[in-house]
């Protein structure tokens, strides 16, 4: 067993604060003029509402709708096998087979193939910091620090500073498929498609309004149905509550480890998703936990030092993200009750080369795992206290709280009366994040008042969707003819 947190690691510290010596500044007109770095100027010059209507004349919402034919753009069976690349091999044709079960799976492992696409649509100009990957499956339930619920994205793994247009477009082109799916005739999808980009509109204007700190926080849980009129999701949203309540470290533990002699646990092998990892391994992973503690909040250090390490395991998750390096780490507190973290390979951001097509600066990334965490943090109201960053052997990893009262709606199985009220909630979700780095009230004054970009990204989604079956039929076929390996069901 080891020790975790048990004193202070040695961390750079952050200056605090000072006020600035001499005369304080006097107050009312004669405080005006103070110029401080990272505050906005006073008094406020120009209206970033009048800014953003102003970019409707160089990019008309109606533009939205386009989707470029482009003679270049990789195949299906290209993309997959280039997004593989420096993955583990022997896990990559678990990848393949879950993103060949749908449509719907395949759209969630090509986030890299429609960035591609993306980047040579219209584009406003206008950055936030954006998901990445959020389609309809990356929102879901998790614990906040005082054991409530909160409902918000919860992927990072391809988070950027971009187009707020790519996060918006790939939600609602996932709802057309997972309608699709569920059963649902074209109607219900397109007006599914069309309600996403309502409700991020009238969310953004809603912020636009807001005071700053308001909006900040804004769409509390229980406030988030009635503000979407979502009310039929409402037993859904119940039943997905219960569960996550009942999805934490210690109902993991329980199934997935077994007690050894001397006291303590250890993981039991469950192939191909769970197994053991060698002693060197292990050894790697544990070792990098000194360095995940020094990119926490010191008030965090007291908490994990009250744990002591038991085991390593290696753990198969997601679609997108399988193949890459995931470990689960389980730490035991005195009582033997469990924390499982999860320490989860953090590779570069599918959509940065495609930014650079889009005429974006690359940006200087130090840490992958960092880039991830400040990209949640700045997306949540509320995040994980344990979110961090290590490296383990080279890698760049992330670090987070496993199985932290974690709960999902599936989108692809709601039925037709309930995917336009979850396409409106998370419509909304998105915009609250977008609005924590993007001011709200230029993007606002882009979208407007009426339905022409509604109705713009709602024919993009419904063609971009029919573009995605065609992708995932070539993937099925090479799958069938034996050019790319693949294991279904698992």
């Amino acid at each position: 067993m080891t020790e975790l947190g048990t004193a202070v690691p040695d961390q750079q510290k952050h200056a605090e604060g000072q006020q600035p010596q001499g005369r304080r500044p006097e107050s009312g007109a004669a405080a005006r003029g103070y110029g401080v770095p990272g505050f906005a100027a006073w008094p406020v010059q120009g209206s970033p509402k009048d800014a953003g209507k102003a970019l409707r004349k160089r990019v008309p919402r109606a533009a939205h709708a386009e989707l470029i034919e482009d003679a270049d753009r990789p195949d299906a069976v290209a993309a997959v096998e280039e997004s593989n690349r420096g993955r583990i091999a022997g896990l990559t044709p678990i990848r393949v087979g879950r993103m060949a079960a749908t449509p719907f799976a395949f759209l969630r492992g090509s986030a890299g193939l429609m960035a591609y696409d993306l980047a040579r649509t219209p584009m406003t100009g206008i950055d936030a910091q954006i998901c990445g990957d959020a389609h309809a499956a990356n929102f879901g339930l998790y614990g906040d620090a005082r054991g409530g619920l909160v409902i918000d994205l919860n992927d990072f793994d391809e988070t950027v500073h971009g187009p707020w247009e790519w996060d918006l477009k790939r939600l609602a082109t996932s709802l057309v498929l997972a309608g699709r799916e569920a059963g649902a005739d074209e109607d219900t999808c397109r007006t599914a498609a069309h309600d996403t980009v309502g409700a991020y509109r009238r969310t953004m204007r809603l912020m636009a309004k807001l005071p700053v700190l308001d909006a900040w926080n804004a769409i509390a849980d229980e406030e988030l149905v009635s503000h979407t009129d979502a009310h039929d999701l409402l037993g859904t949203l119940e039943r997905v509550s219960e569960k996550a309540r009942a999805n934490t470290s210690g109902r993991f533990a329980a199934k997935a480890t077994e007690v050894v002699e001397g006291g303590g646990r250890r993981f039991v092998d469950a192939p191909p998703v769970l197994r053991r990892t060698p002693d060197a391994e292990a050894a790697a992973v544990v070792a990098s936990l000194e360095h995940y503690l020094t990119t926490l909040s010191e008030d965090r250090l007291p908490l994990l030092a009250r744990y002591a390490v038991h085991d390593v395991a290696f753990r198969v998750v997601g679609t997108g993200s399988v193949g890459t390096r995931s470990y689960v780490v389980l730490l035991l507190d005195h009582r033997g009750e469990p924390l499982v973290l999860q320490v989860k390979e953090a590779r570069p951001s599918a959509l940065l080369p495609h930014l650079a097509t889009a005429g974006h600066a690359m940006p200087e990334v130090s840490h992958e795992g960092r880039r991830v965490v400040l990209g949640q943090k700045r997306m949540q109201v509320v995040s994980d206290i344990l979110l961090g960053w290590t490296t383990v052997e080279g890698r760049p990893f992330q670090v987070r709280q496993f199985r932290n009262r974690k709960g999902s709606v599936d989108p692809a199985a709601l039925a037709a009366d309930q995917i336009d009220d979850y396409a409106r909630m998370t419509g909304a979700l998105l915009a609250r994040a977008h609005a924590h780095s993007a001011d709200p009230r230029l993007i606002a004054g882009y979208c407007g008042k009426n339905e022409e970009l509604d109705e713009a990204v709602a024919s993009f989604s419904v063609a971009y969707a029919d573009r995605t079956e065609a992708d995932h039929a070539e993937l099925v076929a090479a799958v069938r003819d034996g050019r790319i390996a693949a294991e279904l069901g698992v």
